[in-house]
């Protein structure tokens, strides 16, 4: 998190209001999101699930990218009452609509790397 007062705060504002590429990247960009967000395309998992299809992630680093993703509005958290406590996450309706976003995305990678 940088600084409020900070100069490449201030450029990242305006190239993200600017620029509709970099809003996305900034969004579903970083190491671990679009993999998160690749494993909820295909439907609601609980945390306990998302640990174990992204084994190499810490929970920390789960954590902080799971509530970025709910403050940007694309994942949404359900708490149920219970005990032991049951949270899920799901794409949200916003989320929805970066299915074909990460297809798209998906195919060319499997196309384009490295073997």
């Amino acid at each position: 998190m940088r600084k409020q007062s900070s100069t490449n705060l201030e450029n990242e504002i305006v190239i993200n209001q600017g620029c509709g590429m970099a809003y996305t990247l900034k969004a579903i960009g970083g190491r671990w999101k679009p993999s998160i967000l690749w494993q909820l395309v295909s439907g609601t998992l609980r945390y306990s699930q998302l640990k174990a299809v992204l084994p190499n992630i810490s929970e920390r680093i789960l954590v902080l990218q799971l509530r970025e993703l709910e403050k940007d509005g694309l994942v949404e958290r359900t708490v149920y009452r219970e005990v032991p406590p049951k949270v899920e996450y799901s794409l949200s309706p916003l989320g929805q609509t970066l299915k074909p976003v990460l297809q798209v995305l998906s195919n060319w990678g499997d196309a384009h790397r490295p073997l």
